[in-house]
């Protein structure tokens, strides 16, 4: 037998229907993946029939969306969706078995991340730099002169640093701050 998988985009309107669906047509439900990234959760619904996995994917859940059970179709899906809830904060509405928020008992308060809350600080701090340069840059461009091409520099140099981990970021600070001083050291 062959195995085969595939990705499908999923709305969250669409999911009550798909999971009816494919009870109707004789698919089992394997998982409920929930995913962190930069813009929310992406939650992947598998499903499979005669060697066939089928991965339905509702991207860039936000903490405000509300995501229809499909426990009312396919039961075992309630430890999926409560982990979901507990651990990323995904809104999922009248799961069959819900606890309500202590299906895990764990240690922090807030949703899993992809990156660690300081981490998530310092790339907001960096955001924030980011476009306070880049309002300074606009600024020079209407006053023009030498002044707008360095900020210009600068702001793009902390926009690249932002995307970067923080502590990667601050080792590329730290090598920019040295090499400046060796330079000014030259020129004296």
């Amino acid at each position: 037998m062959t195995f085969q998988s595939q990705f499908v985009p999923l709305s969250i309107e669409e999911l009550p229907a798909l999971a009816v669906r494919c009870k109707d047509d004789g698919w089992r439900f394997v998982q409920m993946l929930a995913v962190a990234v930069e813009d929310g959760v992406n939650l992947v619904y598998s499903f499979m029939k005669d060697g066939v996995l089928v991965n339905h994917e509702i991207a860039s859940v936000k903490p405000e969306d509300h995501v229809p059970s499909i426990t009312d179709t396919f039961l075992a899906a309630f430890v999926f969706e409560n982990e979901a809830h507990d651990l990323f904060g995904v809104q999922i509405d009248n799961i069959a078995i819900d606890f309500g928020g202590h299906f895990y008992a764990v240690s922090q308060t807030s949703p899993m991340t992809v990156i660690s809350p300081a981490q998530k600080e310092a790339r907001e701090k960096a955001r924030k730099l980011a476009a306070a340069k880049a309002a300074k840059e606009a600024k020079a461009a209407k006053e023009g002169g030498e002044a707008k091409a360095q900020d210009g520099e600068d702001a793009e140099l902390e926009a690249k640093l932002a995307a970067m981990d923080p502590e990667k970021a601050a080792k590329v600070r730290a090598a920019m701050a040295a090499k400046a001083a060796k330079a000014e050291g030259k020129e004296a």
